[in-house]
């Protein structure tokens, strides 16, 4: 990688992104650069906020893989006998995992998706339940973060574990992750369900983890998380995904959108990515054998880091 163009990564760094609190890029199994900012050290724990959807997704094809769920195409509602009886409506009764998964189940809200009224609920699954299929055509993309968390829901009651027990034990451990810590919060105010309290593994007033954020890892674990997918589910010549699973998970289902990954092309390059609100990014690229994590304060803004990629790190690659 060319030295000057790094140098260059690093002006951008200190100069024009005063919200970033860390940066690592892994080229060819290896970290090439790795920087962090106010205060922040590599053992500091981020909240990914939505970057969690990717590993709630990696958890659900561990989950398949080991029978735990039947596939893809079983009915959500066959983890939710409870639900059986309110869903008056076909289409919720032909909603599957896959639909979760590609984010195109119907809700019934018109616009964004209400997560404060959410957190005062006492049932987060029920109130997501009974906010599927309502309005809305099946099929039709619409992004929130519920999908992620009844994933999570359906990983606890499949297995018997809490969605983070589940990661821990067949995902993060293999991984080298350092053990996932349960959270408990002191309330449900936004600074615990959303901002930087989150330490561990935040979980609803059920005791599911949330799906969709609250997740916290280390810079270099989110690189963990990449080149597993990088190599096909592989780590250390041992499966812990099936290749199949990432095969899938990185198609384009619908709206550049895989399994909760999302998927790009800049110039010809190809790039699956995790994102979070605020500028948290996990960058994939297959062809250039790279990967690139980066975390950012929690802002309501979602913030785009594809200029530190097509400007400085992907331009810095002086071979194939």
């Amino acid at each position: 990688m060319n030295p000057d163009k790094l140098r260059e990564l690093d002006v951008a760094l200190n100069f024009q992104l005063g919200i970033i609190k860390g940066i690592a890029i892994l080229r060819k199994g290896g970290i090439v650069f790795e920087k962090y900012f106010k205060g922040y050290h590599a053992e500091n724990a981020h909240h990914l906020t939505s970057v969690t959807q990717s590993v709630t997704s990696a958890l659900v094809g561990i989950a398949i893989d080991k029978g735990y769920i039947k596939s893809v195409d079983q009915p959500i509602l066959d983890f939710f006998p409870e639900a059986e009886s309110k869903a008056s409506d076909m289409l919720k009764r032909h909603l599957t995992i896959k639909h979760l998964l590609t984010m195109t189940a119907p809700y019934s809200w018109k616009k964004s998706e209400p997560l404060d009224r959410l957190r005062r609920q006492k049932n987060w699954t029920m109130f997501m339940l009974e906010m599927l299929g309502q309005k809305g055509q099946l099929g039709e993309f619409q992004f929130n973060m519920s999908n992620a968390h009844l994933l999570s829901a359906i990983i606890t009651r499949s297995t018997g574990l809490s969605t983070r027990e589940f990661a821990n034990k067949s995902l993060f451990s293999h991984l080298g992750v350092k053990e996932i810590d349960d959270q408990q919060m002191k309330s449900f105010s936004k600074e615990d369900v959303y901002g930087e309290n989150i330490t561990g593994w935040i979980k609803d007033p059920q005791n599911i983890n949330t799906g969709g954020w609250g997740l916290s890892l280390t810079l270099r674990d989110m690189l963990r998380l990449g080149y597993l997918y990088l190599n096909k589910g592989q780590c250390n010549d041992k499966p812990i995904i099936s290749e199949n699973w990432i095969t899938e998970s990185l198609k384009q289902h619908t709206e550049d959108c895989g399994y909760m990954w999302w998927l790009r092309e800049d110039k010809g390059i190809n790039t699956f990515l995790a994102a979070g609100i605020g500028g948290t990014y996990l960058y994939c690229v297959p062809e250039k054998d790279l990967i690139v994590a980066i975390v950012s304060k929690v802002d309501k803004m979602i913030i785009d880091r594809w200029e530190l990629m097509a400007d400085y790190i992907i331009p810095s690659i002086t071979d194939s």
